[in-house]
């Protein structure tokens, strides 16, 4: 079966740092790329970040580039969201998720972890 359980998410102020962690069980994490996606309430599911399977190659979301950076760590079949510099508008659902390197689409999904940002 496969897991992916998120954590680190709480309330932080404004200007501040969080640090996300997605562990994955039940798959060959190494060879699967990596997304975070959040959802505020009333809003779309929001393209965050990604990282390949392999090199790795890396990807961010206009709003987050320069202030979020994604990394992996494949021995412990872990991903993680360093969050800097945070803002209200960051406040969500952050979820992770996981595509096979031959799919489009994730197939896998956390449940979630919530983030709030004061102002």
């Amino acid at each position: 079966q496969v897991q992916l359980v998120e954590s680190g998410g709480g309330l932080v102020q404004a200007g501040g740092s969080l640090r996300l962690s997605c562990a994955v069980s039940g798959l060959i994490f190494s060879m699967y790329h990596m997304g975070w996606f959040r959802q505020a309430p009333g809003k779309e599911r929001e393209f965050v970040a990604s990282i390949s399977w392999n090199v790795p190659y890396t990807s961010y979301g206009d709003s987050v580039k320069g202030r979020f950076t994604i990394s992996r760590d494949n021995a412990k079949n872990t991903v993680y969201l360093q969050m800097n510099t945070l803002k209200p508008e960051d406040t969500a659902v952050y979820y992770c998720a996981a595509r096979d390197n031959s799919s489009p689409r994730y197939t896998y999904w956390g449940q979630g972890t919530q983030v709030t940002v004061s102002s």
